[in-house]
C-alpha cells in the first residue's frame, strides 16, 4: 500500500497587524475588520481539526512584530495546544517580522509537539506515524544579520542532509523557509531551480502574500500567501493550502480560503444606466459577482464608476457620490463600500464635432496625431516626469492608447463645462 500524508501549509499570519488604508468604516465594520486576522488564524486551526491532517506547517511571519503582545501570543499558543490535543504537531519557522533572536519564550510555553526551526543554521526533524518515519523536514528561520547580507537561506537543506540528521529515511521530504525566492531580492532570496534539485518533495514558503504555485499539476514550490488581506493591495481570496503527498502520484495542493473579509477594487460600467438608481443596481450586480468568486463572508470594496454615460454631470454634483455610497452600503450587509470614485465620461458625438470644424475638432485632430506617434508622446511624458523628479510608471507604454483617449475625453469635458457656465 502506498504511503500518503496530508498537511496544511500556511504562512504570514501577521497576528497583531493593523488593517491599513481604511477611509470610512462604520463602527460595526471597524470591529469586524479589527478581528479579521485573529479570526482567520482560528479558522486555520479549525480547518486542520476538521480535515484531520497529519500536521501543520507555518512558514514564518507568525506575528507582525518581533515582540508580540501577550494576547496575540496567547491566542497563537492556545491554537497550537488544540492541535496538540488532537495529535496534530506543528512545524514552523520565523519570518522577517518575527526574527528568531526575538522569539518569545517567557509568555506561554508552546506544546512539545511544536518544532521551531533554528535561524542561525539549518534544522532537521522527522514526523512519524504509527511508529514509522513518514516525513523528514529541513528548514530555517529568517535571521536579519545573516540574510540581509545576501546569504542563501536554503543552503545545506536537502533530502540527504535531512535523512542523515534524522538518522533514517522517509517516503517524503519537506522544506520550510521564509524567503523572497527570486521575487524579492531583499529578503533571503534563493534560486527556485536550486530548490528543485534538493530532492525535497515539497517546499513550503512564506513571505510573498499572494498564493503562488510553481506547477498546478504537480506543485513542489509553493507560497501559501497571507491568511487575511490587510489592505486593498492584498485583494482577493487569502488562506492556506491543503497538501497531499502520495507515493507514485503527483503532489496535490488545494487552496482553502480562510479570510472572513476580502478586499476588492472593482469597476462598475455605467454606460447602460439611465438613472442614478440604475447605477446603484449595477453596483450591486458587480458586488455579488465578485463575492461569489472570492468565497468569503464579507467584502470591503473600492468602487470606480466607469464608462460613457449621460449621468456624468449628475454624478459630479456636490454630495452625489457620498449619497450613492451610503445607498450601496445600506442595501448590503455583507459588503462595505470604503470608497466610491467617479471615473465616468460624458458621451460625445465626435464625428459631429469634427464636422463642425471648431476648437473641439482641432483638439481631436491633435489627439489622433499624438496617438499615431506613440514614441514622441512617451518621450514628452518622460521629460515631464523627469522635470518633476517623478518615477515613470512601468506599465505606461502598455496603457498609452487608453490614457490618450481618456485625456482627450477629459479635455472635451472641460470645454463642455466652460460652455455650460
Amino acid at each position: 500500500m502506498s504511503k500518503r500524508v496530508t498537511f496544511l501549509h500556511a504562512a504570514d499570519l501577521h497576528l497583531g497587524a493593523p488593517m491599513r488604508g481604511l477611509r470610512a468604516l462604520s463602527p460595526q465594520w471597524a470591529d469586524e475588520v479589527a478581528q479579521a486576522i485573529p479570526a482567520a488564524f482560528d479558522r486555520l486551526v479549525e480547518t486542520a481539526l476538521e480535515r484531520s491532517v497529519d500536521f501543520l506547517v507555518l512558514a514564518g511571519d507568525i506575528f507582525d512584530q518581533a515582540r508580540p503582545s501577550y494576547a496575540n501570543y496567547l491566542r497563537f499558543a492556545h491554537g497550537l495546544a488544540r492541535l496538540d490535543e488532537a495529535g496534530i504537531p506543528t512545524y514552523l519557522c520565523t519570518g522577517n517580522h518575527d526574527p528568531y533572536t526575538s522569539w518569545r519564550t517567557d509568555l506561554v510555553d508552546l506544546p512539545s509537539s511544536t518544532y521551531l526551526f533554528p535561524a542561525d543554521k539549518p534544522g532537521f526533524t522527522c514526523f512519524e506515524k504509527a511508529g514509522e518515519p513518514l516525513v523528514v523536514f529541513g528548514g530555517r528561520g529568517f535571521y536579519n544579520q545573516v540574510f540581509e547580507s545576501g546569504a542563501n537561506i536554503a543552503e545545506g537543506i536537502d533530502r540527504s542532509a535531512a535523512e542523515s540528521a534524522c538518522g533514517r529515511k522517509a517516503p517524503f521530504a519537506v522544506g520550510v523557509i521564509h524567503t523572497g525566492l527570486n521575487l524579492d531580492p531583499n529578503k533571503a532570496p534563493t534560486d527556485p531551480k536550486a530548490l528543485l534539485d534538493t530532492g525535497m518533495d515539497y517546499w513550503a514558503l512564506g513571505h510573498i502574500h499572494q498564493p503562488l504555485v510553481d506547477d498546478e499539476e504537480d506543485p513542489h514550490i509553493v507560497f501559501s500567501g497571507c491568511i487575511q488581506g490587510r489592505d486593498v493591495n492584498e485583494a482577493g481570496a487569502r488562506g492556506c493550502f491543503l497538501v497531499t503527498l502520495e507515493e507514485g502520484k503527483a503532489n496535490r495542493a488545494e487552496f482553502l480560503p480562510l479570510a472572513s473579509i476580502v478586499w476588492q477594487t472593482l469597476d462598475v460600467d455605467t454606460s447602460a444606466c439611465n438613472t442614478v438608481d440604475d447605477t446603484a443596481a449595477e453596483a450591486s450586480k458587480v458586488l455579488y459577482r465578485a463575492n461569489g468568486s472570492a468565497k468569503c463572508d464579507r467584502m470591503v470594496v473600492r468602487l470606480r464608476l466607469v464608462g460613457q454615460t449621460p449621468l456624468h454631470s449628475v454624478l459630479q454634483e456636490p454630495g452625489m457620490m457620498s449619497d450613492l455610497r451610503e445607498q450601496i452600503n445600506a442595501a448590503h450587509r455583507s459588503f462595505f463600500c470604503d470608497s466610491l470614485r467617479d471615473a465616468t465620461r460624458a458621451p460625445w458625438d465626435k464625428e459631429a464635432l469634427r464636422a463642425e470644424g471648431l476648437f473641439p475638432s482641432v483638439l481631436l485632430e491633435t489627439a489622433e496625431r499624438m496617438k499615431a506617434n506613440e514614441t514622441e508622446s512617451l518621450g514628452y511624458i518622460q521629460d515631464e516626469f523627469m522635470r518633476l523628479d517623478l518615477k515613470l510608471p512601468r506599465a505606461l507604454g502598455e496603457r498609452m492608447e487608453g490614457l490618450q483617449d481618456q485625456a482627450s475625453d477629459m479635455a472635451l469635458d472641460v470645454l463642455r463645462c466652460g460652455v455650460d457656465v
